[in-house]
């Protein structure tokens, strides 16, 4: 629904599936071993290219947003990326996968005292410093899957870093996956007007 309101108000939406989705294959499944934030973040930038070639949208005005692995993507897009994009919106944010779901992440990055190399060029906390564009950070908490002590660290982050340019949104009574109307209001509010202020 809100991809349909920003259309509304002009925005041109793009809704990318990319690399470690599934449904594609096993080459596009692991394309993000031992890189999280690598192939997959290209693929957004590649968007953001075709918006800007084929459709006209101006560079300066390219936003990205996202929830859990999509917050992830917003944060090395922001730190990693931020000739591209203007503005991103991180939703409850895994920001070192050090700290996040060893099970899940060993998978991908394996186990981080034996690949300490992937964790860390992986894991948005260690590229903070190159946030040029507007940063929204969203988390609620009492979320029992990316624990808001993420988005904490990276706050204090920013802070250590003196970057001004950002502000961060904590939801008291929402988990990972929000549950109140007057939460998603909010936080959806706060995603269009930091577009708005682009």
């Amino acid at each position: 629904m809100f991809h349909n309101l920003l259309a509304d108000k002009g925005y041109t939406v793009m809704d990318i599936d990319y690399r470690a989705s599934s449904g594609y294959g096993r080459d596009t499944r692991t394309g993000i071993y031992r890189h999280m934030g690598g192939k997959d973040l290209d693929d957004n930038v590649d968007g953001a290219k075709l918006l800007v070639s084929k459709y006209g949208v101006q560079p300066d005005k390219i936003g990205i947003y996202g929830g859990s692995y999509g917050g992830f993507i917003t944060l090395m897009a922001m730190f990693t990326a931020p000739d591209v994009f203007a503005a991103g919106a991180a939703l409850r944010p895994v920001t070192d996968w050090a700290a996040y779901n060893q099970g899940y992440t060993s998978r991908i990055l394996n186990e981080p005292q034996n690949d300490s190399i992937a964790y860390r060029r992986s894991s948005p906390i260690f590229f903070a410093e190159g946030l040029k564009g507007k940063l929204l950070i969203c988390h609620g908490q009492v979320d029992d899957n990316v624990h808001i002590q993420d988005s904490y660290r990276l706050a204090q982050r920013l802070i250590e870093l003196r970057k001004e340019n950002w502000e961060m949104a904590s939801y008291p009574a929402e988990d990972h996956g929000f549950i109140y109307p007057s939460s998603w209001m909010d936080e959806y509010k706060r995603i269009l007007k930091l577009f708005e202020s682009m």
